[in-house]
């Protein structure tokens, strides 16, 4: 594969975020340049089980960092300043702007610059002071997890850094591909803030906004889902029942098919309000189960599930192990996620070597492919993707997210259902909407997943449906599925069909588990994927068990896919023809999971959840103030940060006890000082709190609540929420990409598609298919506008 080897990036990024969008670029084959200050990336030196590292680079850095190039300096230095003014793409995270990201794209005509902050460079919070804790509970999505009982609590493992390095990359990478085919560059700011918003709250405000904006302060924004992890004889085993008849083989697993007649049970907030009474029902059954043994009958039934894993037994897996999944680094020589997608069934090459600082100082030459010239990119110049087609064949979350960002960025994405089966993230609507005629259309994911695309139906199961599905996929450059690997080759869509009927069509498949192995049937959610990676194994109360991140592997899932599907897009303009993709869900999420992964591998050390702390600071966590549900969120990671927030407590005398002056003291003594925080924080206002500290320089933040973000100051100044009218729902506030181009003022072009919405306009404009013959289709029920049976 040649893939992105024509493009010269320049990260002068620090953070997980910068890093793993420009290891995406590199693993595709980019010439990736890291400009680091002279003691090299804050990353190479810091490792969460605080082992002597002796010299040697992090298992982190290493990971991150594999087959990219290394210079030290800074924006200003002659050498730096002739490497941007000759690169293709320059990566740049600094809090303050201090490289002038904007002025920068447009003094280098063509040039694209993407900015990964935590809240943007512009808006009232541009210049906060942040990190991954405060940026989730910002975004609403903090206060989503965990038991009402209880504190909110994080999702462990820096999951809002991967996600966003993910997403920035498909913008970026998108933005590049414009600037080598127009000489228009770009300017991207992105927002850590906006897309935890999107991965960690799962559109709960459009959800409130669709029920009339109920009055919920005071009350608790958390829950978990039931089933989901429970305890087993010898550890623990990860289910999820999505839809009624997952619930109801559930039951059968369980062997009590007596509750099947309960309909209170049936029903998610039913078991919360029984909750004791289903976990006992639960649990007097898995305590008497292996793992294994409950894995396999649960799979037998079609039920998701999978083993809770942390960074030592995911490695052991035997559907990792069977497909090669892990590979050795060059550097640490332990094991690590390969790269998350395969192209035209070839395993992805080994990983790189990380450089060490400097390495390469004064041995990088002027790029094999220089950057076009051209201008900053403008109000009205084409979307990147403007004149691609996608037919989007996918369903629930994970797919759909790598088709809204194609959609997003430009393309014309026609979303595939049939009214004998409709997108299951649709028929969630029922839950909310009951009663309704038209329920299906109130899915607040699916509203919010499917703008900007156009809505088809045809059934698959009737033979005409299947030969106008295959007539289409001809006429598009991608065909995207995420179907089970057997339900697409019963079709007869596999790789060799497609590229039989449409050579020059790029095939992406998202199976959960990917097109080989002893999981390959198995069904998987996201909650499957964050059970076995390891990401529930790191989110979760120290005294209460793992619980799901709810919600980030799936649109993590599909950024990777839509990533991949862009450097496909880049290979057949040299090849001239089509592609298969192989964008296996679970190895998207095992990427996030890897600083467990690689620290176990290098150190012998199994991280553990620790509710709100973490390694890289201390104190962390959440303190009650005055009032019902008001949590202050607050993180120090240096030992500036720690003396600002000595001040602005008013240096009392336990916080300037000589232990508290370095991390070390302070990750000893968490204990200590979440007492005594927790005790400054009692009797203030959550918004003085947070007032005070973030004019102090410290990293403070409120958990707030999901369900009212659309009136954020940072996301309105922003205009993260732009207002759509569906032809069903009616008008409300809709999430739009986390990022902002310099060309793009409004990104929402069309709300999400009703179902079979534009079939007649699809079917004729593009296939030519006559009026006469589309009554026909409607009235054999090959299309239609409502679900088979309602």
């Amino acid at each position: 594969m040649h893939g992105l080897r024509d493009l010269r990036v320049i990260d002068l990024s620090t953070g997980i975020a910068g890093a793993y969008a420009t290891k995406l670029f590199a693993d595709a084959g980019a010439d990736v340049v890291k400009v680091e200050p002279a003691g090299g990336d804050p990353l190479r030196h810091f490792t969460p089980s605080g082992k002597d590292l002796q010299g040697r680079d992090a298992p982190l850095f290493q990971f991150l960092a594999g087959g990219k190039r290394s210079v030290v300096g800074r924006p200003g230095d002659a050498h730096v300043d002739a490497l941007l003014a000759d690169a293709h793409l320059v990566v740049e995270s600094f809090a303050h702007d201090d490289l002038g990201a904007a002025a920068c794209a447009e003094r280098h005509g063509g040039l694209v610059v993407l900015s990964i902050t935590p809240f943007g460079h512009t808006g009232p919070y541009a210049d906060r002071p942040a990190n991954e804790f405060t940026v989730q509970a910002e975004s609403g999505s903090l206060a989503t997890r965990c038991l009402a009982s209880d504190p909110p609590v994080m999702a462990g493992g820096r999951t809002t850094e991967y996600v966003g390095g993910t997403f920035a990359a498909v913008a970026a990478l998108a933005a590049v591909k414009r600037a080598q085919a127009t000489g228009v560059g770009e300017h991207v700011d992105f927002s850590l803030l906006e897309v935890m918003n999107i991965a960690g709250t799962m559109y709960t405000d459009l959800l409130y906004s669709m029920l009339g904006r109920p009055a919920v302060e005071g009350t608790p924004a958390r829950t978990c889902e039931i089933p989901s992890i429970e305890p087993t004889a010898d550890g623990w085993v990860g289910f999820n029942t999505n839809s009624r008849q997952q619930y109801t083989d559930f039951l059968l697993l369980i062997e009590r098919p007596d509750l099947l007649a309960d309909e209170e049970l049936a029903l998610m907030h039913g078991r919360w309000a029984r909750m004791d009474e289903w976990n006992e029902i639960v649990r007097s059954w898995t305590t008497k189960h292996t793992t294994a043994e409950i894995v396999e009958r649960a799979a037998q039934l079609r039920i998701p599930v999978a083993p809770v894993h942390d960074g030592a037994t995911v490695k052991e897996h035997e559907h990792f192990r069977a497909r090669g999944v892990f590979v050795e680094n060059p550097a640490g020589g332990f094991l690590q996620p390969r790269r998350p997608w395969r192209i035209d069934d070839t395993d992805p090459p080994p990983p790189g070597m990380p450089p060490k600082a400097g390495e390469h100082d004064g041995a990088i030459e002027a790029p094999a492919s220089p950057r076009r010239p051209g201008r900053l990119a403008q109000r009205g110049d084409a979307l990147p993707l403007a004149g691609v087609r996608v037919l989007d064949a996918t369903a629930w979350w994970a797919g759909p997210s790598a088709t809204w960002m194609l959609a997003t960025l430009g393309a014309d994405v026609i979303h595939l259902e049939a009214t004998n089966r409709p997108d299951g993230m649709r028929m969630i609507g029922g839950a909310l909407m009951a009663g309704r005629d038209d329920w299906w259309e109130y899915s607040h994911i699916f509203l919010s997943a499917n703008t900007n695309k156009r809505g088809l139906t045809l059934n698959l199961a009737e033979p005409r449906g299947l030969a106008l599905t295959k007539r289409l996929i001809a006429e598009c450059d991608v065909f995207v599925e995420n179907f089970s690997p057997r339900v697409v080759e019963g079709f007869g869509l596999d790789w060799e069909s497609v590229h039989a009927l449409a050579p020059r069509t790029i095939q992406v498949r998202m199976p959960a588990f990917g097109l080989s192995g002893p999981w390959r049937d198995h069904v998987g959610f996201a909650q499957t994927m964050e059970q076995m990676t390891g990401l529930a194994w790191l989110t979760g109360h120290e005294h209460d068990q793992p619980r799901i991140q709810r919600g980030p592997c799936d649109p993590l899932a599909g950024t990777h896919a839509a990533f991949a599907t862009l450097v496909a897009l880049a290979e057949r303009e040299r090849t001239g023809t089509g592609h298969l993709l192989e964008c296996t869900m679970v190895e998207g999420a095992l990427n996030a999971a890897a600083e467990q992964i690689v620290e176990h591998g290098a150190h012998g050390v199994v991280l553990q959840r620790e509710g709100n702390r973490a390694p890289h600071a201390a104190p962390q966590n959440v303190y009650a103030c005055a009032g019902p549900e008001a949590w202050l969120a607050l993180s120090v990671e240096s030992d500036a940060q720690w003396e600002a927030l000595v001040d602005a407590l008013g240096r009392p005398e336990w916080a300037t006890a000589p232990d508290l002056a370095h991390h070390a003291g302070r990750r000893a003594h968490c204990e200590r000082l979440d007492e005594a925080l927790a005790k400054w924080a009692a009797d203030r206002d959550l918004d003085d709190a947070v007032a005070t500290l973030v004019a102090a320089g410290v990293p403070a933040a409120p958990a707030r609540d999901p369900r009212h973000m659309a009136g954020h100051p940072q996301l309105g100044a922003r205009a993260f929420f732009e207002t759509l009218e569906h032809p069903v729902v009616g008008r409300h506030p809709v999430c739009a990409p986390p990022f902002r181009f310099a060309s793009v003022e409004r990104w929402l072009r069309t709300p999400a598609p009703t179902l079979g919405q534009h079939s007649r306009e699809i079917l004729g404009g593009i296939l030519k298919v006559g009026g006469p013959e589309l009554d026909e289709l409607e009235a054999a029920g090959v299309i239609g506008e409502r679900p088979k049976g309602l």
